[in-house]
């Protein structure tokens, strides 16, 4: 009998990671960005994930969109329980998960039909026969016009690692650490490093892998597990994917990321007109992800194509908010791409940045600005897109709803924030503004519980929370005396409400009112 594993690695949990490209609000915003119509985020929806390990991402999704029944699966019962919890402890009633495998998930006759289907990594890692059974799944469950978002390892740019994976697997299998994926991990990367001091003519032909094995040493092991250990590995040409997506009906809508829509800074202009020559979309992609060396994708598929006309996608434009993740001063003002940097023009995002800053505001809003205005609907959709792309801006969920999205996102909040008391594990907040996650840190998260609890003393308050679980800020991997400690302390307080406090109120994440006099009070 075959073990439920099927060879995935379940001895070490997957990390709690936020994975923004879930987000409904931003898949609805990039499928808009190909002329698509995707489903409305004003109506009851349902939504799927597959393959949810922890559960933090689908558990603060249905925290900032309560008007969106969610159900995830993952078949690490592990995982479950703990996913459970933190739904439990954040009183979302809007969400459900399984320890079903996929094939069990398939028969489930108590689900619904649904608006989003989406899959994190999870594809590349999993056996043919239960990317069939996915995609039967998409097939039958997906409503016309839904969306699927999927990640998954692509080809070319996995194509120097995986003999080197094979090799370091065949080698941890030898030393008998079959059984335990941590000292696996070990001897992975302790192998790896070794083979790139070894000046062997593999390593010579493939230049990047050393840079590769730097990083690898920087991970999470419990990442490098999941992504390296398991019994399956697929790394896919876009080809093969978008014919097995197929199957279920799916056409491709575009990335699943700002920037890679944004080929003026990612390619050359005659890369470019290389590619407008070769008319079969797939092909196309494919021969993209060669010049570009791609190594991962994140893509959008829809179960039938909606083209919306000139005049919707600009009217939707005009109708959809934009909100800043960021203070505007601390915007970059230069977008990298992978072969070009692009100085933004300060006449158009100066004033965009400065007509955000007090809140989120409509494209419609923004033009009202006279010398926006005469920027026109076509340079503000790009610079818009740009400060999408950068990770400053957002768009946001409709204004309907906020009042009850409010409610949800502080119960999860302070749920999160109280956990942040005892250990690092959650780095996000949600927004009731964006529908998505906010990033933040362990001390930011502490500081933003200071301001739920009215303490008055922000730094006494963090100070008290580290000491009662016995740690202290470290810097420079040290630890700190205790006049450094106070220090470092008060200059974090000072970073919060200088670059921080103001932001999170526009997102929903502090109360408007207090915004000012808690700012006095960092400073004081």
């Amino acid at each position: 009998m075959a073990h439920w594993s099927s060879g995935y690695v379940i001895d070490v949990d997957y990390t709690h990671g936020f994975y923004q490209e879930l987000t409904p609000s931003l898949l609805s915003f990039l499928t808009l960005l190909q002329g698509v119509q995707a489903p409305d985020l004003g109506a009851p929806l349902a939504y799927c994930e597959l393959g949810c390990g922890q559960g933090f991402s689908t558990n603060l999704l249905a925290a900032a969109n309560p008007h969106i029944e969610f159900y995830a699966t993952d078949f690490n019962p592990g995982h479950i329980v703990g996913a459970q919890s933190l739904a439990q402890s954040t009183g979302s009633h809007n969400i459900r998960f399984y320890d079903d495998s996929f094939a069990d998930f398939l028969l489930r006759t108590d689900l619904p039909d649904f608006d989003f289907i989406c899959l994190h990594g999870i594809y590349s890692w999993i056996s043919l026969e239960n990317r069939r059974t996915i995609v039967e799944f998409i097939r039958r469950k997906l409503k016309p016009g839904g969306l699927v978002y999927i990640s998954y390892n692509t080809m070319p740019g996995w194509a120097s690692m995986m003999p080197l994976r094979r090799l370091l697997l065949e080698h941890t299998a030898a030393q008998g650490s079959r059984s335990s994926s941590p000292s696996r991990v070990t001897n992975f990367v302790d192998l790896a490093d070794a083979l790139g001091k070894l000046d062997t003519r593999y390593f010579a032909s493939h230049p990047k892998l050393a840079k590769r094995i730097e990083k690898l040493k920087e991970h999470n092991p419990n990442y490098i597990a999941h992504e390296y250990l398991n019994q399956d590995l697929e790394p896919f040409y876009f080809t093969d994917l978008a014919q097995e997506l197929a199957e279920a009906k799916l056409t491709w809508v575009g990335p699943a990321n700002a920037l890679e829509n944004l080929d003026d800074v990612n390619l050359t202009k005659e890369q470019r007109e290389f590619l407008a020559r070769i008319g079969d979309i797939a092909l196309r992609q494919m021969t993209r992800d060669h010049i570009v060396d791609q190594q991962f994708r994140r893509d959008i598929f829809v179960k039938g194509a909606v083209r919306l006309s000139a005049q919707q996608v600009r009217e939707r434009w005009l109708e959809t908010r934009f909100a800043l993740t960021a203070r505007g001063s601390k915007i970059p003002r230069e977008l990298r791409g992978l072969r070009h940097t692009v100085k933004l023009h300060s006449g158009i995002y100066d004033p965009l940045i400065a007509a955000l800053e007090p809140g989120p505001r409509t494209l419609r809003e923004i033009l009202t600005e006279p010398t926006l205005a005469q920027a026109g609907f076509n340079r503000l959709t790009q610079a818009l897109t740009i400060l999408v792309a950068l990770g400053s801006c957002q768009p946001c969920l409709p204004v309907q709803g906020a009042g009850e999205r409010r409610l949800t996102t502080e119960r999860f909040n302070r749920a999160i924030a109280e956990l942040s008391r005892f250990e690092r594990k959650f780095s996000h907040l949600a927004s009731p503004i964006t529908g998505g996650g906010i990033a933040a840190d362990r001390m930011a998260q502490l500081m933003w519980l200071s301001l739920q609890d009215k303490d008055t003393d922000m730094i006494r308050f963090v100070g008290d929370v580290l000491s009662t679980a016995g740690q202290r800020l470290l810097k420079d991997g040290k630890p700190l005396s205790d006049a450094e400690h106070a220090a470092e302390l008060r200059q974090r307080a000072d970073e919060f409400g200088e670059n921080t406090l103001g932001v999170w109120t526009n997102l929903g994440l502090c109360d408007p009112p207090q915004q000012k006099s808690e700012q006095r009070r960092l400073r004081a």
